[in-house]
């Protein structure tokens, strides 16, 4: 898997102040889209081991609340695998920093057994404390939305996988 990006202070992707990978490949190709270049699943530098230790010094501070999971698309079945790994290291490492995942795919469509991405991997991604789904939608698009770019994509919150609230 490849990655286009880490951010080390992130106060747009969640709240408080958080560290951001931004991954590769997607598949979406949404109109509009702020992050084209990561569709490339070949964009950017190899994930490595140095990486994922590189992200938990990032996060050891305490002023960092939390770690945003972003792309290009998480969710694509190739980067399934090394990302699982990576938020269940972060979930171990620091079980009080919130997890944000960014996704165009459904939580309750794409991501359930038998959905367009549901991989033996999916439940262990959706370990995260709050998923964004849904495709950027251009025509949708609303600056004044928090966390995410279009009306359309939905802010849930997740417990062991499950939806537990919609919303902020």
């Amino acid at each position: 898997m490849n990655y286009g990006n880490i951010k080390s202070y992130d106060i747009a992707d969640g709240t408080g102040v958080r560290v951001s990978l931004f991954v590769s490949g997607c598949r979406h190709h949404c109109k509009g889209c702020f992050n084209a270049p990561t569709w490339d699943f070949n964009y950017g530098k190899p994930f490595t081991r140095e990486t994922q230790d590189k992200l938990l010094e990032l996060l050891a501070p305490s002023y960092i609340e939390g770690f945003s999971l972003l792309g290009g698309e998480p969710f694509e079945p190739e980067n399934q695998p090394v990302l699982a790994e990576l938020l269940e290291e972060i979930r171990r490492t620091f079980p009080d920093k919130s997890i944000w995942c960014y996704s165009g795919y459904l939580f309750d469509k794409d991501m359930v057994p038998g959905g367009k991405v549901y991989t033996p991997f999916t439940d262990r991604m959706l370990s995260c404390d709050v998923l964004v789904d849904g495709e950027f939608i251009q025509e949708l698009k609303n600056l004044s939305l928090q966390f995410r770019g279009s009306s359309n994509q939905r802010i849930l919150h997740l417990k062991d996988g499950k939806l537990i609230k919609e919303g902020l």
